[in-house]
């Protein structure tokens, strides 16, 4: 279907909600877990962590919210992302087939290693840890890597140093659960999403160039990236072998 221009604060191509907000941001509360879990059961997908900050209420409200029998086609991206690292065991608490959408340093995080162990063969890494943990990662970063736990990967054509700027982790993660709310299989909405994410980039910066680009540019530029292959624009990623 084709997408819809979202509320503000919502994900690309579906209309989102989240919790309500009032007055200065402060920490989730902890009960705050049990409106999610009365709600989950009308959710078409759920995506964790942008915005959420790292105070020991989030945590608890993070557990909580995995602690819940079933959830929807997940996502967890940023603070969700922290928030797994310190948790015991956090890959058997996400449900089958999560969406994890970190940078090279969260990766890190989540594995206990030094950021340049990632670097060093981002494939091989982002391969074999979703292997290890059942579940889908998209390593970001110039030439992103998506990869399943059954050994499928693809390498994104883009390398855009834009995309490294504040909030564009936000919209990719918005983009990909937007795809799963649409009944997309995890791995497609992974690589599709990766994919019109640095299409937009790209939009952007020809529009802006790399070093005035912002989260908002590449979000108004995704529209034309969805239409472009409505057209017949053909993706150029790389099937890894």
């Amino acid at each position: 279907p084709p997408f819809e221009r979202p509320p503000v604060g919502g994900p690309v191509g579906v209309r989102g909600r989240g919790l309500p907000a009032r007055g200065a941001p402060r920490p989730l509360a902890p009960p705050a877990a049990d409106l999610v879990g009365e709600r989950s059961a009308g959710y078409d997908a759920l995506l964790i962590g942008p915005g959420l900050g790292r105070t020991p209420e989030t945590r608890t409200f993070v557990e909580r919210v995995l602690s819940r029998v079933a959830l929807p086609p997940l996502v967890v991206d940023a603070d969700g992302l922290n928030i797994l690292s310190e948790l015991e065991d956090w890959p058997a608490r996400l449900p089958p087939g999560t969406v994890l959408t970190p940078h090279p340093g969260e990766m890190a995080r989540l594995m206990g290693v030094r950021t340049g162990a990632v670097q060093g063969d981002r494939l091989a890494v982002a391969r074999g840890q979703a292997a290890a943990w059942g579940h889908f990662v998209v390593l970001k970063g110039a030439y992103t890597v998506v990869a399943a736990p059954d050994g499928r990967a693809v390498i994104e054509p883009f390398a855009n140093p834009g995309l490294a700027t504040a909030g564009t982790g936000d919209v990719l993660a918005g983009t990909i659960v937007a795809l799963l709310a649409q009944g997309v299989e995890a791995f497609e909405a992974a690589v599709a999403g990766a994919y019109l994410h640095g299409l937009a980039g790209e939009l952007a910066r020809e529009l802006v160039g790399a070093a005035g680009m912002t989260a908002g540019d590449v979000l108004e530029h995704l529209p034309h990236a969805w239409h472009l292959l409505d057209v017949g624009h053909r993706p150029a990623g790389r099937l890894a072998s």
